[in-house]
């Protein structure tokens, strides 16, 4: 048994290794990134999670040591592995208590949510104690009844401090706020591209940054909202992406959430406005043009553009329905006269 093993036995950490790695192993010096796949059981051998399946998609865990990720075991595991090795963990209580907020936050991340979505804003141990619902009824036997878990790590690739391009989640607040610009550049690019999709990703990447950095301070105070106009921008950016995807409500959300704290937003009149008409809400539609305008007169041949679009479809919809229910008039009326002749 390795001396590693050893130390892992004695702190409560079971190992088995179910295939072996390549190479010597690395002395994972602070700033080394690790990138693996994980899937993560109860004792009985239920599955809680497994990257390769996490939000209908195959993406692999990415950790840089020493930046205190709020799972410290597994950070203390992957030093013990080897790039290609699998390898399962047992884990006493003790390491696993904050396992449901960790497996919260990555599901978010897997369906593209805020990664603090469903997180009260207090400390994890205070959260693991509350009885608030993490929206997630495993999530949630998990967090009333902490047991040991079992990790199965497959490591893909171990890179050495300097040898990689830090990302953003890894970065001190500093470094994140000096790379936003950066990000939301890289989003334009993207969309002027036409990859709408990526775009999405890069300007939503930089919006839960700065969500993350505006939940360290008071709302309201001066660098709150400082941030909070960073993001704006960000969000209205999202917005037109969604838009273009299809996903009118999220717009509807997003757009809403801008005016309630920002009434004279024009932009986010203009997009709620355009996601209204698409899901068929005209009143409102008409409601927020007509807001627009009054905000900006100049944009008054834009919103007649729009207004001309929805009431096209409308006449359209319209059109398709008369047709429907003509057709089922005239197959009711039918219907009697074929019975009679039996």
């Amino acid at each position: 048994m390795e001396e590693t093993d050893i130390k892992l036995r004695a702190d409560g950490i079971q190992k088995k290794v179910i295939s072996p790695g390549k190479g010597e192993l690395s002395t994972f010096p602070d700033g080394t990134k690790v990138k693996f796949h994980y899937r993560t059981s109860l004792c009985d051998g239920t599955v809680l999670d497994d990257s390769r399946m996490m939000g209908g998609r195959s993406k692999p865990m990415e950790l840089i040591l020493g930046k205190k990720f709020k799972l410290p075991v597994w950070e203390q595991v992957v030093t013990t592995m080897r790039e290609g090795e699998i390898a399962d963990f047992t884990c006493d209580v003790k390491h696993t208590a904050l396992y449901p907020l960790v497996s919260l936050s990555l599901r978010n991340i897997s369906h593209g949510k805020d990664p603090l979505e469903g997180q009260r804003h207090c400390c994890g141990i205070a959260q693991v104690h509350s009885h608030h619902s993490m929206g997630h009824s495993d999530l949630d036997k998990l967090q009333a009844n902490p047991q040991p878990l079992v990790f199965t790590l497959e490591m893909l690739e171990i890179l050495p401090p300097g040898s990689f391009q830090l990302e953003i989640w890894a970065m001190t607040d500093e470094e994140k706020m000096q790379a936003i610009p950066q990000i939301h550049e890289e989003g334009n690019a993207l969309f002027k591209s036409g990859d709408i999709t990526a775009a999405a990703e890069k300007y939503y990447s930089a919006i839960a940054c700065l969500k993350n950095l505006q939940m360290k301070e008071r709302p309201g105070d001066d660098l709150w909202m400082k941030l909070d106009l960073m993001i704006t921008p960000l969000l209205l950016d999202y917005c037109q992406c969604k838009q273009l995807l299809g996903q009118y409500y999220e717009v509807l959300e997003h757009c809403s959430s801008i005016i309630n704290k920002y009434d004279d937003n024009v932009k986010a009149y203009f997009k709620r406005g355009k996601a209204h008409a698409a899901v068929w809400n005209e009143a409102e539609a008409r409601d927020d043009f007509d807001k627009v305008i009054k905000l900006d007169p100049s944009l008054e041949t834009s919103v007649a553009k729009e207004l001309r679009a929805m009431e096209d479809r409308i006449r359209e919809k319209q059109k398709e329905e008369k047709g429907r229910y003509k057709n089922l008039f005239n197959y009711s009326s039918k219907a009697p006269a074929a019975a009679s002749t039996g």
